[in-house]
């Protein structure tokens, strides 16, 4: 199956460049309820991902850093713990599970490297039910033939 049927695109998820600012990024996973984001760089290339944890991090070690300040902090200065691993439109469903298993969306990358969406959990998991639930149905059928 082509992973592109699962696709959620670029234009209609929450994403940073990675020229924010800290209080941008902030704002933008606030509004969106974001607990991981993705960061592209302004040619749409994919940085990597930005979470909640990161940022809290940041402002623990940060000392006595308020929210005017982090207006003038760029989000490339936040040390990131983890990237969520991209993959591009040939993976097939199998890479799909199982990074699904320790990422939340998986990014995805066209031919020249550039995001164009993400693949969510919830899809995947929603797919993989369907599946199984077909799988069963047709055991029943066989098992009553």
């Amino acid at each position: 199956m082509n992973i592109l049927f699962f696709l959620t695109h670029k234009s209609e998820v929450a994403f940073l460049y990675e020229d924010f600012t800290i209080r941008q990024a902030v704002e933008k996973m606030e509004y969106h309820r974001y607990s991981v984001i993705p960061i592209l760089k302004r040619n749409g290339e994919y940085v990597g991902t930005l979470s909640e944890g990161d940022l809290l991090w940041y402002i623990k070690n940060s000392q006595n850093l308020n929210f005017a300040q982090s207006e003038d902090i760029p989000l490339s200065e936040t040390p990131r713990k983890r990237d969520y691993l991209a993959v591009d439109i040939t993976a097939n469903i199998d890479e799909m599970v199982s990074l699904s298993m320790m990422q939340n969306f998986i990014p995805v990358l066209d031919d020249k490297k550039s995001f164009i969406g993400i693949i969510k959990r919830k899809d995947i998991i929603s797919y993989c039910s369907d599946e199984y639930k077909k799988a069963r149905l047709q055991e029943v059928v066989m098992s009553n033939s």
